[in-house]
């Protein structure tokens, strides 16, 4: 039983896992983070397109 809760105790493997969570999570937010701050710029690329097009298309 002494064995058991010295291997325990020193047992670190799911500290691993737990750093491995954070850094994944870390990186999602960042990933996020970059895709609402570059969908608005490609949302107005596309709007000012859009315009562009329909402004020179004829009309029938």
């Amino acid at each position: 039983m002494q064995n058991f809760i010295t291997h325990f105790m020193n047992d670190e493997s799911g500290a691993t896992a737990i750093e491995y969570g954070l850094i994944a999570a870390l990186i999602a937010v960042g990933i996020i983070a970059a895709a609402t701050s570059l969908g608005g710029s490609i949302a107005d690329k596309f709007n000012t397109v859009a315009d562009a097009i329909s402004t020179s298309a004829p009309t029938q």
